[in-house]
């Protein structure tokens, strides 16, 4: 039976030097109240400290002093870092950027597999997510800042089976791990009914559990033994060894939202307001038009999590499925902190299991961002501008989908650039260029998408892009703009223009609705 002890009690647990995993996904399922004692401890006590964090996407809400790791974000407490994603702990991605963490970062699907080979004691896991990618030992192995390269620790390593080459990632030991769920009887068996997500608390808790660690579960309720739905029990009590009772936390991602969770369904067209008519409003529409009825979708975070308000304004929502690497199918995604989840979501399974169906090529389009794109048209969203982000679960999706959106704004920076009477208007352009004559990393292989026959697009809000014959080339412009100036002028290369280069549909430009479901 699972001991309910205090979040100070379940600190005391754990020692200097350890490796523990961490559960969520962003603001979901984000064990604030034991990493906030954690912090305390630390700044009391001088411990825990050196820890080797492991974690998906690294828990947190773009701010500073928010949820997730940004509670144990003091300098000497994380040594290392394990994870998939860190842009919304951005105090971590900083500490990461600057060298005082060593980070490593696995695309995310990789992440909840090795979790499962660890609880199952398999060495690792092989795969072909990740070659030619920043992942690939001949690149950079998964270490993405100095001190990872200095401490030399191997995270994947390049094999060849029947004359292929795959990648294999090693497992290793977890010690701890805290969790965040929604309720825990008296036994210890845990349920996650509340929450948007599932996420990877089932295979994080069995890679510790069965591997002689300690598995901690923060929850909001206690409540009677036998008194949870067997069907909603996510964790059994024989994996769980303490139990902590939240407390009130400062995080809008962990309050019960039913409509996140399908306990109950909003009327179509309600719960999303319509976007504003802006450039990213722009970009959104372009990549709607790419989607078809009986379609299976990814949406990245950004912008092409708008795609999905566009798909619902314009009422093909229910023609297609959307879906989103947190394992939730159906509904309409949200952006901003509460990514990963949607309104009137049809179902939700774990995210291993969905990145089962990605891996396997079970989807027919995707919509992710991108920071950079060489003249190949290869990308790079993981490390540039110096900063540590990490990919998500970007590589399992861009490697394994057919077609594949890129949807982003042309240049990065404080830009005024703005929609009216059917133009485009750049009064004051963004700074940054992002079509790079190289490189920082490469999270997007061209070559290998050449390989697999991918269909690629870069959707802007001033032009279309496909990569044709191995070569960025344009393909559409929008009203408004001049080429030469707000489009060749502001990337590190020129790039092939397609013979029958056309302006982008006027509709995208208009303020009332396109008409896609007609």
């Amino acid at each position: 039976m699972a001991k309910v002890i205090s979040a100070a009690e379940a600190v005391e647990l754990m020692h200097d030097g350890m490796t523990l995993g961490v559960s969520g996904f962003g603001a979901f399922s984000s064990p604030d109240t034991i990493l906030d004692a954690m912090g305390r401890s630390f700044r009391e006590k001088g411990s825990p400290k050196a820890l080797t964090i492991v974690s998906g996407v690294a828990p947190g809400d773009f701010m500073e002093d928010g949820c997730g790791l940004s509670k144990v974000k003091d300098d000497g407490i994380i040594d290392t870092l394990i994870a998939s994603h860190l842009r919304m702990s951005p105090a971590i991605g900083r500490a990461c950027s600057e060298n005082k963490i060593a980070a490593y970062t696995m695309p995310l699907g990789i992440y909840g597999q090795l979790m499962a080979a660890i609880g199952g004691h398999r060495p690792g896991i092989i795969t072909h997510v990740g070659l030619n990618t920043y992942a690939d030992p001949r690149q950079e192995g998964c270490r993405i800042n100095d001190r990872a390269k200095e401490q030399g620790r191997e995270i994947v390593r390049l094999m060849e089976i029947d004359g292929k080459d795959y990648l294999f990632y090693k497992a290793f030991k977890i010690d701890a791990c805290i969790l965040h769920a929604s309720y825990a009887d008296e036994d210890g068996n845990i349920s996650a009914e509340n929450e948007p997500i599932r996420s990877d608390l089932l295979e994080l808790a069995a890679a510790v559990h069965n591997n002689g660690g300690t598995v901690i579960v923060e929850v909001n309720e206690v409540v009677r033994a036998g008194s949870l739905d067997p069907k909603n029990v996510l964790i059994h009590k024989s994996y769980v060894n303490y139990i902590v009772r939240a407390e009130k936390q400062d995080n809008a991602a962990l309050e019960y939202s039913p409509q996140l969770t399908g306990n109950i369904r909003m009327p179509e067209g309600q719960g999303v307001a319509p976007m504003p008519m802006t450039f990213k409003k722009v970009i959104a529409r372009r990549a709607a038009m790419e989607l078809k009825p009986g379609m299976l979708v990814n949406l990245g975070i950004g912008i092409p999590a708008s795609v999905a308000n566009v798909a619902n304004e314009e009422g093909i929502s229910g023609k297609l499925t959307l879906t989103l690497e947190t394992g939730v199918y159906g509904g309409v995604p949200l952006d901003g902190v509460l990514f990963g989840a949607a309104v009137n979501p049809d179902s939700i399974s774990r995210s291993a299991d969905m990145f089962t169906t990605y891996d396997g090529g079970g989807l027919d389009l995707t919509v992710l961002g991108c920071a950079e794109i060489d003249p190949s048209g290869s990308v790079n969203v993981s490390k540039f501008g110096g900063r540590c982000v990490g990919p998500g679960g970007f590589v399992n999706i861009s490697q394994n989908t057919p077609i594949v959106c890129f949807a982003f704004s042309f240049t990065s920076g404080k830009a005024d650039i703005a929609v009216e009477d059917g133009k485009l208007v750049i009064r004051k352009d963004g700074s940054g260029i992002k079509f790079k004559k190289e490189l920082e990393q490469v999270t997007f292989s061209s070559s290998y998408a050449a390989e697999t026959h991918q269909k690629v697009a870069f959707i802007t809000e001033r032009a279309v892009f496909r990569i044709i014959d191995g070569r960025l080339t344009l393909t559409e412009i929008a009203p408004g703009v001049d080429l030469e100036r707000d489009i060749l002028g502001k990337m590190e290369f020129t790039p092939a223009i397609a013979e029958d280069l056309r302006e982008m549909d006027a509709r995208l430009f208009r303020p009332e609705k396109m008409g896609l479901g007609e």
